[in-house]
């Protein structure tokens, strides 16, 4: 049913009976503290969508979270984690002008809202239009893995036209979509990745390819940016490699600026931020054929659990999702 929201102030929400499934953490720790639970399914407020979620992503972050190893302020548990969700448009709060009831959606949702769950709130600035050539398992792949890479080789690399950038870890999750937009800008693309990786990498356009037991600072000189998805001793392996003003990017350890000095070159550490007119730059690369979007594993949400199992054991190529719609079988999304 439809009506206004609590206060009478014209909130539309499509209401369903309480409550709803969710995978939650309420303490930090190992994969077995994942719990599926009943929670109230929540309600959107000024400048927020309800999304009723059809897959949700699974991230590396997800798991860093859950064992403590990362943390942000104010972050603490009960959690349901997932930062980025596919779904429909259930409810939009007041202000909310550029997605509406019905609409199919993929958003990149703030921390205090997670998306292992059947609903999820996200800020509308979060949200765009769903890639319409893809189905929700492939799309719930893109929003953080994507805006990251975006983020981290245009917003904060500058990447341009003809210069040359060297991506390591380029056969993970946001690394596969960090060599596709490199090389739709018309950049050099160099890239990092175990031997199992090359054959992906190859097809997603990388120019060179370097395995992980290679010494690419032994070969590699004049590079304009270095998109650290790895961190450790492979950061600091890449200082060499860059020219004078060249720029590193680092979504992990953030580099120092002391490093930087030191070899005249520019350091930046960054978190992805939600930004709808990204994703809807992403959509259109994505329906235009020009980036394609790679699910290595397919689990049901109730699965959340070994989905972390997985991506902590395994080297993953591509990404993980989490199927929440049980109407959708996780079987008709095999790994690309």
């Amino acid at each position: 049913m439809t009506g206004k929201g609590p206060d009478g102030a014209g909130t539309l929400v499509c209401y369903r009976p309480n409550p709803m499934k969710a995978v939650r953490i309420h303490s930090f720790g190992g994969p077995d503290v994942l719990q599926v639970e009943d929670i109230p399914k929540p309600k959107p407020r000024e400048g927020e969508v309800l999304i009723r979620v059809h897959a949700a992503s699974v991230n590396p972050v997800d798991y860093k979270i859950r064992s403590h190893e990362f943390a942000l302020p104010g972050m603490k548990p009960p959690l349901v984690l997932g930062r980025d969700v596919s779904g429909v448009v259930e409810g939009v709060g007041r202000g909310v002008t550029r997605v509406k009831m019905g609409d199919e959606v993929y958003a990149l949702l703030d921390p205090d809202h997670g998306g292992y769950a059947e609903y999820t709130i996200a800020k509308e600035n979060g949200v765009a239009l769903k890639p319409s050539t893809l189905d929700h398992i492939h799309a719930a792949a893109v929003p953080l893995a994507a805006i990251t890479a975006w983020q981290g080789l245009f917003d904060h690399g500058k990447l341009k036209a003809g210069e040359r950038v060297l991506i390591h870890g380029a056969g993970g999750g946001v690394g596969h979509f960090a060599v596709q937009f490199a090389r739709e800008r018309d950049a050099y693309v160099i890239a990092t990745g175990r031997a199992e990786d090359r054959d992906l990498l190859e097809g997603l356009g990388a120019d060179e390819i370097f395995d992980t037991t290679e010494r690419f600072e032994a070969q590699l000189r004049d590079i304009d940016l270095v998109l650290d998805l790895v961190a450790g001793e492979t950061q600091q392996r890449s200082w060499s490699v860059l020219k004078k003003g060249g720029r590193l990017v680092s979504t992990l350890k953030p580099p120092t600026a002391a490093e930087a000095s030191r070899h005249q070159a520019q350091a930046i550490g960054f978190m992805a931020e939600p930004n709808r007119d990204e994703l809807a730059e992403i959509a259109r690369l994505i329906d235009d054929g020009k980036v394609k979007v790679v699910v290595r594993q397919v689990m049901p949400l109730a699965d959340a659990r070994h989905a972390h199992e997985y991506m902590e054991r395994e080297h993953v190529l591509g990404k993980v999702v989490l199927v929440v719609d049980s109407e959708i079988p996780t079987e008709t999304a095999a790994p690309v």
